[in-house]
Order: structure tokens, then C-alpha cells, then sequence
């Protein structure tokens, strides 16, 4: 009796080991991230601040950085790199600090990254797909409130996004 030629069916059906070669991924649109640069930099400017807003995406690229009038040319920095600590921990640059203070030293050694408060993630539809950081209020927590009125502000647009 002849075997049936076992390998040939095999490579013939799918197999739900291989990775996927394309994989689709939620993007923060330009407009969304000019969206919640722009309310970021209005919230504290209502409350007296000149502020530095910058919406990175899910990979830690810039998408959009608006400084303020009179804002510091610093704070543009500074808020990047705020950003790319919760897009690095998937939290608030605030919650991060607390939790490793131990690392701190080490990571604002890091390009791109610096352990302040002041940032907070974007999620779309339960996946992060950027985040927000602020800088130039006095204090970090001025910072994280006005990127938390600004994400806020789009909530029903990131709860629906499909």
C-alpha cells in the first residue's frame, strides 16, 4: 500500500504558526494628533501658561509639535521626550515616574525619552497608537492636566474609532 504524500498536503494548508507578513495597525491620524496638540496648548493657555505641545505616534515618531507664542524654544524638546516615555511604558509619564524612579537616572540618559510628568498615552479603541506631552507650566502636573483635557476633548472620536 502507498503512502499518502503527507509533506506536499501539509505546505498546502495554512499554518497558524508563520507570523502574518502584513499586520495591520491602528495610526493616529494627522489630523487627530494637530486635534489634540492644539487643545493641549489651549487648555493651559486658558489657565496662564505658555506650553510646548508634541503628539508622537505609536512607533515614537513625531506627528505633530506646536509651541505656544511665548512659550520656551526648550519646552518642544522637553515635551517629546515626555511623550516618548509613555509611548515606551504604555502609561502616563507621571505613573511611570513613580513606579521606577529606580531606572530614572538611566532613562534621561536615553534619547528621546526623559522620566517627567507631563505626558499621557492615546488609545484608540483599547490600542495605543501615541501619545501626548506637554511642558512649560509650572510643574509636570499642570502639563499631564492640560494633555488630559485635550485627550478628553476627542474621547468619543478615539472610543469609536474602528
Amino acid at each position: 500500500m502507498k503512502k499518502p504524500f503527507i509533506p506536499l498536503l501539509f505546505m498546502l494548508l495554512p499554518f497558524s504558526g508563520f507570523a502574518a507578513d502584513i499586520v495591520p495597525v491602528k495610526q493616529i491620524s494627522l489630523e487627530l494628533a494637530q486635534t489634540i496638540a492644539m487643545k493641549s496648548v489651549e487648555a493651559c493657555r486658558k489657565d496662564g501658561y505658555n506650553v510646548s505641545a508634541v503628539v508622537l505616534d505609536r512607533s515614537g515618531s513625531l506627528q505633530v509639535a506646536l509651541r505656544d507664542t511665548l512659550a520656551a524654544p526648550h519646552t518642544l524638546e522637553i515635551a517629546e521626550r515626555k511623550a516618548g516615555m509613555s509611548i515606551m511604558s504604555g502609561i502616563a509619564s507621571s505613573e511611570f515616574r513613580k513606579a521606577r524612579g529606580d531606572i530614572r537616572p538611566e532613562l534621561n540618559h536615553m534619547r528621546g525619552l526623559i522620566v517627567m510628568e507631563g505626558a499621557l498615552p492615546i488609545r484608540a479603541a483599547g490600542s495605543l497608537i501615541g501619545a501626548v506631552g506637554v511642558s512649560g507650566a509650572p510643574g509636570g502636573d499642570k502639563d499631564e492636566a492640560c494633555a488630559a483635557e485635550a485627550v478628553k476633548a476627542v474621547e468619543e472620536r478615539l472610543e469609536f474609532a474602528n
